[in-house]
């Protein structure tokens, strides 16, 4: 599959939400039950850090960061967001997206980058790990999926730049 990472255009944002909607819908990807609009994910994300992957007019999937903490003090840990169209998955669009927006973070000045990950998303943990993220913990019981009422974990990486 041919692809390229370019910098997210305020008219992809169609096909982001899509492909956060089928993320939605693994049941495994996220706590939300719906999308976003625009003006909120744009809010939600810091402007500097915002990629996707891209063959022909086709997104294939999209990275971001968000702020954790309000405080300056923290403006270099971020947490990521990195979801993959359906049919995209297995076929190194989520690596070379996700290594693409660490370089692209430190370029930023961004020394951490955090992932909350629902214990269940295997395929999404090992990535983060090819990647160099670490476990640095989790979350008990983080919060309930509207599709079945249970309790799901998270788990906490992190990958710590090595050059900020």
């Amino acid at each position: 599959m041919e692809f390229i990472i370019d910098k997210v255009k305020r008219e992809d944002f169609d096909e982001i939400v899509k492909i956060y909607e089928q993320g939605i819908k693994t049941g495994i990807s996220t706590f939300q039950t719906k999308s976003p609009t625009y003006e909120a994910w744009d809010e939600g994300h810091i402007k500097e850090c915002r990629l996707v992957a891209r063959s022909g007019d086709r997104v294939l999937g999209w990275a971001t960061l968000a702020k954790i903490f309000q405080r300056p003090v923290y403006d270099g840990l971020l947490e990521l967001s990195l979801y993959i169209a359906e049919d995209a998955r297995g076929k190194k669009v989520g690596q070379t997206l996700l290594n693409a927006l660490i370089e692209e973070s430190e370029k930023h000045g961004i020394w951490s980058i955090q992932s909350l990950i629902i214990k269940e998303n295997k395929a999404s943990i090992a990535l983060h790990e090819k990647c160099g993220f670490r476990h640095v913990g989790y979350w008990e019981k983080a919060g309930k999926m509207s599709h079945d009422n249970l309790w799901y974990d998270v788990v906490i990486m992190e990958r710590r730049s090595t050059i900020i």
